[in-house]
This record gives structure tokens, sequence and C-alpha cells, in this order.
């Protein structure tokens, strides 16, 4: 049995494995990182936020081609299957795994591939297909992230009963579809399955979607869903789901059945901590799987760390990698740790969302005096160029002192527009002011000039 030995190994080569071998590497550490699928990326490349995104921008590209006149001089409109859209995807996982393979060659990071079980607090064995490993660590960095909740009174092995890793596998385009799960990865779906012309059932469990979210924005994502043929159920539980040769058929405890041509379970996710060897190191996980840190990502056992979605919260791919990047930071002793915790919101429907800061709800609950700037899209030059006229932009600002305390944006581009009030938001002081909106020459006609309009708006407000 071989035997190695790191400064830093990293279990997981996803985002925030990533992050976490890339800082520790540049730190003139020995890092190993290990990962049990045949390619690196995780689920976020693979599965996730990569695919997904990629199958949005296509449909988008195919809404837009069926709705603007112009293109009537080309053709009429067309409509394409699923399997054909997702081609473009598989294009991108291609060129990003290409891409991220290269990075660990490059930091001289060994990369191997294997199961990573922990023997004890400073020995791992790694399990390949013909061989088995002992690696001995100073540090480690668990980012197994996660998967799909499957509850075990559903078949997922159902042909026509679908998960949200196993969607990607789908080898026709539906008519009807149900989705249950009215979270950000459910929504996603919702949009871009409505867009391929599929009709969608959305069951929430929940009373409104994305109850996290700015109200007046989570209600104008309900009604584009509702616009763009998708049938909207809040506050239904599911009593069971039922495979046929000819659908699905799902039961709800309400007393309702709703019967279509394929179901898309899009209800939570699970930590991937089974078979790591935890017990062998004393650590816990909670019910879903996942792990808890403190607030330098360290695990009870001290000199093992944990980062990414096995951790919880945000759950974003994004935040993922910050996460391993902090906590190599840690391990490192570098100036560039930081707790992970302003994360702006991205969430890639049809049109898109993206929000940073305090909601409406949440300021007027701590009695906070604030007010709020708006600029439509319908009103911006550029937004009329593009067509792409639907959506906002919120600004919530301090009444006395003009503070930047909530920047939401819904329609194009939002999760690239949110980016500027982010930064704005971040500096200290007077810089942090809706005067810099006001007093700041924005090119004409962009999207970013949506600040300076929404900026003017909320300053009317308090005169």
């Amino acid at each position: 049995m071989a035997e190695h030995h790191y400064d830093v190994v990293v279990i997981g080569a996803g985002p925030s494995g990533e992050g976490a071998a890339m800082n520790a590497a540049k730190h003139n550490r020995r890092v190993a990182i290990i990962e049990d699928k045949p390619t690196v990326g995780g689920n976020c490349t693979h599965w996730g936020t990569i695919p997904s995104k990629a199958l949005r921008h296509s449909v988008k590209q195919i809404i837009t081609f069926n709705t603007n006149q112009m293109f009537r001089d080309i053709g009429e409109p067309r409509w394409f299957s699923f399997p054909r859209v997702l081609q473009n995807a598989q294009k991108v996982i291609g060129k990003q795994v290409k891409l991220r393979t290269q990075f660990y060659s490059r930091n001289r990071v060994d990369l191997i591939n294997g199961r990573a079980s922990f023997v004890d607090t400073h020995r791992l064995e790694i399990r390949g297909n013909k061989s088995v490993e002992t690696i001995h660590f100073k540090q480690a960095i668990i980012a197994t992230g996660s998967r799909p909740y499957l509850p075990p009174d559903v078949d997922f092995r159902h042909h026509r009963i679908y998960n949200s890793d196993s969607i990607l596998n789908l080898s026709h385009t539906p008519r009807t579809l149900i989705i249950y799960g009215a979270g950000v990865i459910g929504s996603e779906y919702a949009s871009i399955f409505a867009g391929l012309g599929v009709k969608v059932d959305l069951i929430n469990p929940g009373s409104r979607l994305l109850s996290f979210l700015d109200d007046e924005i989570s209600d104008a994502l309900s009604y584009h869903l509702r616009n763009n043929g998708v049938l909207v159920r809040h506050n239904e539980q599911y009593e069971s789901v039922k495979g046929d040769d000819h659908g699905v058929v799902l039961s709800l405890q309400s007393g309702k059945k709703i019967r279509a041509d394929a179901f898309l379970w899009c209800n939570g996710r699970s930590g991937n901590t089974e078979n790591l060897g935890l017990e062998n190191v004393g650590l816990v996980p909670n019910g879903r799987g996942q792990l808890a840190v403190d607030d330098h990502y360290r695990t009870e056992v001290d000199h093992i760390y944990a980062a990414g979605d096995v951790i919880g919260w945000p759950s974003l791919a994004s935040a993922a990698y910050d996460q391993g990047r902090a906590a190599s930071s840690d391990i490192t002793q570098d100036e560039y740790f930081r707790y992970v915790n302003d994360v702006p919101t991205g969430i890639y429907t049809i049109p898109e969302i993206s929000s940073v800061g305090k909601t409406e709800r949440e300021l007027t609950e701590a009695k906070v005096p604030y007010d709020v700037g708006q600029a439509f899209f319908k009103d911006l030059a550029r937004a009329q160029i593009t067509g792409e006229a639907v959506g906002m932009l919120k600004i919530l600002f301090h009444r006395e002192t003009r503070e930047i305390l909530g920047i939401h944006c819904f329609g194009d581009q939002a999760a690239e527009i949110v980016h500027i009030g982010q930064a704005i938001m971040n500096q200290k002081g007077e810089a942090n002011s809706l005067n810099y909106f006001i007093n700041t020459t924005f090119n004409y006609p962009t999207m970013a000039e949506a600040y300076r309009v929404a900026a003017l708006n909320g300053l009317n407000r308090i005169f």
C-alpha cells in the first residue's frame, strides 16, 4: 500500500475544493485534492450551476427568436427539444473541466482520483479503481458538496421521475411536467421548461415563492412565471408520487391529484458525508449530512476544516469558492481570510433575479427609517434597444444618512447589475451613499444607468 505525506489535503474538486487547493498551493504548501468522480468541477460544473445556466441561455435565445417580430423575415417560430438544447450545455461543461484540470497541474497540486475515508485524525485511505493509498496530512478540508435530497417513498428509479441532477439525462421533451419544490432550482427549471413550451405545474410547499427575497421581487417572479404558462400551487404537500408507462400521478395531502408526462423533484439537498469515515475522527453530521463549522470554517477537530455545500447555507457556487479559499487562508495565516456572509443572491429564472442587503420587510421589522428608489427597465433606452424591457432596479436607503441598505434587481442582466450596488454598499462612511449614484456619470445607453435613475427617484421621495 502506497503512502504519501501532504501539508493540506482537500476532499472534493468542486468550487470550494478548488478555492482551497489553489490558495494553499500558492502559499507553498504541498497539496493534494481528492475527487471520486472521473473529472473535476463537482456538482456545480456537471449537474448544477453550469448546465442549468447554459440551458437557460439557450432557451432565452429561443424565446427571443420566437417573440421578436424582426425574426419573422427569417422564418416562422420554432421549438427545440430538451436534448438538443442540452447539447450546448455539454460543450460548456467540457471547456470548464479542461480549464479547471489545468489549474491543478499548473499549481503542482496532486489530483488523486478515488474515494477518501478518514482512518484517523491525520490519515486518509484512498480507494481507486485498482489501488489503495494512504495519505498523511497536517490539515484537511472537507469540500465534498451536496446532492439532491431524495425521500425514500419516491421511486427515483422510474424512468419518468427525476431529481435536479438526473433531469440532465432526460432524452425527450415532455408535454407536461410537475416540479415539486419552488426554491431556486425549482423556479429556474420551471422557467426553462416553460420556455421550451412545456406545460409546467410548480408545487410550492410554502406560502410564497422564494420567501427570502424582497416581497416585490418575489411577487414579480410569481407573476412572470404564471404569465409564461406555469401553474403555481402554494401550500401543498405531497402524499405520494406514482409513475406508470404513461406518466406520473402526484397525490397531494389536500386531496388533489395531478398527472403529467414527467415529474421533477427539487426540494432540498443533502451534504455528501457518507462513507467518509467521520466516525474515526469524532465528527457527526446533522440530519441533512451537513457539518458544523465555526467562523473560521473549522470543524470540532481543529485541523480539519469544511467548506461549501457540505456546511449548508448559502449553498452557492460563488460562496463555496470563497469559503474554501477562506479555510485555506486560515491554515496559511495570510491576510485574505474573511468569513463569507455578504453573498449576493443570483437566481437565473427568466427574467433573472439578484439582490444583496436587506429587504423591505426586514427593514420595516427593525424599524429602520428607509426609503425606496426605483428604475423600471421599460424606461431605459438600453432595455428598449435590446427588447428586454421587463424588470426593475430597487435601491433601499436610509432616509437620514442616505446609506445604501439593500439592492434588489429583477430582469435582464440582474446578476451583473447588482455588483455595482454591492461595491458601493461595501464602502465605509459617506462613500456608501445614494449620493454616489446621483453624482456619477454612467455610460449611456446602459443598464447600469438604472442606478442613476433609481437614485434620483429616491431623492425625490425624501424632499
